[in-house]
């Protein structure tokens, strides 16, 4: 587990294109509006559809008040080292200290080639980024003139300046070996893409970003680590990456930072609702991470205080302590019997008209067995990670992971998918089939009464398995009030279940009415 204890930035990751140029700085205009902390542009000199990155900084700059701006990233073979010293230095100079310098070592060689570029072999491209920020550090140390000889740049007698008035970060953009052990010797920053390095590759990478800065003298935490991310926000959780609620989204945030020891997240919208993809981003997801992790922090630091989540995924008590939680007046849901089934009330049968040809009782019972088999995939998934038996190929056909937290990840998405599926379900029998049935045989009041009152019973113990899930992927610790919390839903779902067709199968159908 690895956690640097960096501020969270969260930002967004937008494609300078000539012809949305409007919509492009709206949506910078959004971004610093509604607390982002970053707007990265990328760069790409040879492509014609492209605003010059450079130039377009400078205009948002102009535009934007407190977000932090920098090209992700640029392009070292059409960006000379020394001219990036002082673009990135004005550029500080002139928004007050927000400008920070992502850099890479250039890809696309045929289209770098084309206007006028080098073209370098990889092991080349390494050692010329190496010397670029050489250059780039030496022209913003004040001091007499800098000299440097490298193999692809060069300095003689260069007068430094102008210099930034904040520590500009060198962030680079790496994936392969040489180039993370790049970044750990000499980078401020990384900035990998969730595109290029999926969650299950960054442990790989940052380990061997660590040990090169560890074998250069250098705190592995001296490295920022901002990762671009794209994604769908949608009501339902979903298998894959970022494909779900904001709440799914803050999960699975929170881990990376948690684990991977990710600083930041840049979103690159993927939607066409560009502007609501960032707002749901930043107002929805950023808060829930940066309070998840500082009440993580805060566990890690002995405090045991989890007051800073929000309700909606604080846990129900400290974390990685395995106690049963307490639950409203009326729920006790670690009782031997929370729905009290003895006192369950029944309806008085009524005569049958024989044969209906309305089926909506059948309908009720198949909707029913569906809810019962994904509780038994939920129970039987609970029990593989609680036994480390959950492969990785198993893995993988449920969440693009292959460690054992992300299973974590997978058990939570399930678990939060199936009750969103079981919460529309008791939803639309409160307000439209309850109601149907009292009115038509009056007599049923009381079994109806007393299935919403097993409803909120069934909703408080999902809820309970929500926040323990959320605690889980912080703590391992609380695997055993996963355990307890997935066994109660099971009993008392599938009790309430088979309550609910005993009594309203026969009504359903002779009254005629839909589920």
């Amino acid at each position: 587990m690895t956690d640097y204890g960096h501020d969270l930035r969260f930002g967004a990751f937008l494609t300078p294109t000539a012809d949305g140029h409007d919509d492009l700085v709206r949506l910078a205009v959004v971004a610093d509006g509604i607390g982002l902390d970053l707007i990265g542009i990328q760069d790409h000199p040879y492509q014609p559809a492209f605003l010059d990155t450079w130039t377009l900084l400078s205009h948002l700059a102009a535009r934007t008040e407190r977000v932090s701006l920098f090209p992700h990233v640029a392009n070292l073979p059409l960006r000379p080292p020394a001219v990036l010293a002082r673009s990135a230095a004005t550029l500080d100079i002139l928004s007050g200290g927000r400008a920070e310098l992502g850099i890479g070592a250039g890809a696309f060689w045929d289209a770098i080639v084309s206007v006028g570029g080098p073209r370098r072999t990889p092991g080349e491209a390494v050692d010329a980024l190496a010397e670029a920020i050489t250059v780039i550090r030496a022209l913003w140390t004040p001091g007499a003139g800098a000299d440097f000889a490298g193999r692809h740049y060069f300095l003689d007698g260069a007068r430094p300046g102008p210099f930034p008035p904040h520590p500009i970060g060198i962030w680079v953009g790496s994936y392969k070996r040489r180039m993370l052990e790049l970044t750990g010797r000499l980078g401020d920053g990384w900035l990998p893409s969730s595109a290029y390095a999926p969650p299950e590759a960054l442990a790989a990478m940052t380990r061997t970003i660590d040990t090169a800065a560890r074998a250069a003298g250098r705190d592995p935490a001296a490295v920022q680590r901002i990762y671009t991310v794209t994604g769908r926000f949608s009501r339902l959780a979903s298998d894959g990456f970022l494909n779900g609620p904001p709440e799914l989204w803050a999960r699975q945030l929170t881990d990376l930072a948690l684990t991977q020891g990710m600083s930041g997240f840049v979103l690159a919208p993927s939607s066409p609702d560009a502007e609501r993809e960032l707002r749901t981003f930043a107002e929805d997801v950023a808060p829930l991470v940066r309070a998840a992790v500082r009440a993580a922090r805060g566990h890690a630091s002995s405090t045991g205080s989890v007051d800073a989540l929000p309700a909606s995924i604080r846990p129900t008590a400290p974390v990685g302590q395995h106690v049963r939680p307490a639950t409203p007046d009326h729920i006790d849901l670690w009782s031997a019997d929370p729905l009290d089934e003895a006192t369950r009330p029944h309806a008085p049968k009524q005569q049958s008209t024989g044969a209906h040809s309305h089926s909506t009782g059948t309908r009720l019972v198949r909707i029913h067995d569906n809810l019962r088999q994904e509780m038994r995939q939920i129970r039987d998934a609970v029990a593989q990670v609680a036994a480390g038996q959950q492969d990785a190929a198993t893995a993988r056909s449920m969440i693009n992971s292959l460690t054992l937290r992300q299973n974590y990840w997978t058990l939570g998405s399930f678990c939060t998918a199936y009750s969103r599926t079981l919460t529309t379900h008791h939803t639309i029998e409160d307000q439209y089939m309850f109601p149907e049935l009292r009115e038509k045989q009056p007599s049923l009041g009381p079994v109806v009464e007393r299935l919403e009152q097993e409803h909120e019973v069934i909703a408080e113990a999902l809820a309970r398995l929500d926040a323990a899930l959320v605690v889980l992927v912080q703590d391992d610790s609380q695997l055993g009030e996963v355990q307890d919390l997935t066994q109660v839903l099971d009993r008392i779902l599938i009790s309430h279940l088979d309550y609910e067709e005993a009594e309203l199968v026969e009504p359903l159908d002779r009254l005629r009415i839909n589920v």
